[in-house]
């Protein structure tokens, strides 16, 4: 899905506030959160400290688009991997292999508390892989998915933060943020051999965003989600590398690096903490931490509704 954001604009068109935008659109903090990063829902740089709100006119798109709150909500709407595979139809066992192959990538996670990366997928991403690719549902695992699974075992976390960059980099003001934003997920070693020089290196970090936050007392929560944002297989580095390089090349040819010292301060659009909650009890579905989907209506129900088919 692609990622849509409009450029800074005055401050004299009326705007709102994130919370009672997401009031008149009638979703929940974290709903909304997502609608953001998506690009359901486009917002606009105002002011001096470029704090992002929503335009008047934006929020009136919605309320005035077809079937509206559910069919924003639907869009939104995001599964585990039990209810993602009943949508599906697929055993668990399929989708956690199709999931970890990189077939299609999770759009939020949560840590649970015993610190292990909870995914959760958008089901209209399900639905549409699912409709193109039904060679995939049954049958063998097709060797191209098996030789990926040997090489690259789990590609979830990947997955996420490729489709984390894209969103951050759609939000970027200027060619330094947007520099900065392939650098969050290098550790020191490689950002140090990526940017020698420690200016730059220091201007990067003062607008390095934040790709997911934590509670400060979940201790655990905070060391695997710093260990998640940060790429670990040598191609994925060497390709934010790469990607990095082209930046700040683009950033050099619009300015030298500011100081860090004298850069404002980052306002990054809200991330809600992943929740650490207990893990399900035996035989009951694990709660999704969005709001719930539509009614059920079991899965060739639920893909007419969600692929507007009749």
């Amino acid at each position: 899905m692609a990622v849509r954001q409009d450029q800074a604009r005055g401050i004299g068109e009326e705007t709102v506030a994130f919370t009672r935008a997401a009031r008149e659109l009638e979703l929940a903090p974290r709903e909304f959160e997502l609608a953001v990063q998506l690009g359901e829902v486009r917002t606009v740089a105002v002011g001096p400290g470029a704090r992002r709100r929503v335009a008047r006119e934006e929020i009136e798109r919605h309320r005035s688009a077809e079937g509206f709150p559910k069919a924003l909500r639907t869009r939104l709407w995001v599964v585990g991997t039990a209810e993602g595979a009943e949508l599906m139809g697929i055993s668990p066992a399929r989708f956690a292999r199709l999931a970890r192959g990189g077939c299609f990538a999770p759009v939020r996670f949560y840590v649970n508390r015993y610190r292990a990366v909870v995914w959760y997928y958008l089901a209209s991403d399900l639905v549409e892989f699912a409709d193109g690719n039904p060679e995939l549902l049954t049958g063998r695992t097709p060797a191209l998915l098996t030789e990926a699974l040997e090489k690259h075992p789990d590609r979830r976390a990947r997955g996420w933060r490729a489709r984390r960059l894209d969103q951050l980099v759609a939000q970027a003001q200027d060619p330094w943020e947007r520099a900065a934003v392939p650098a969050a997920v290098l550790d020191p070693v490689e950002l140090a051999q990526a940017v020698p020089d420690p200016g730059e290196r220091a201007c990067l970090s003062a607008l390095r965003p934040v790709l997911a936050r934590a509670r400060p007392e979940a201790t655990a929560a905070r060391e695997v989600i710093g260990e998640l944002v940060i790429a670990q297989d040598r191609d994925e580095i060497d390709w934010h590398r790469h990607c990095l390089t082209a930046a700040l090349t683009r950033a050099r040819a619009d300015r030298p690096a500011p100081a860090a010292a004298r850069l404002p301060l980052a306002v990054p659009p809200p991330v809600a903490s992943p929740p650490v909650v207990p893990p399900p009890v035996a035989g009951e579905r694990p709660a999704t931490p969005s709001a719930p989907g539509p009614e059920r209506a079991g899965p060739r129900g639920l893909w007419a509704r969600l692929l507007g088919r009749t």
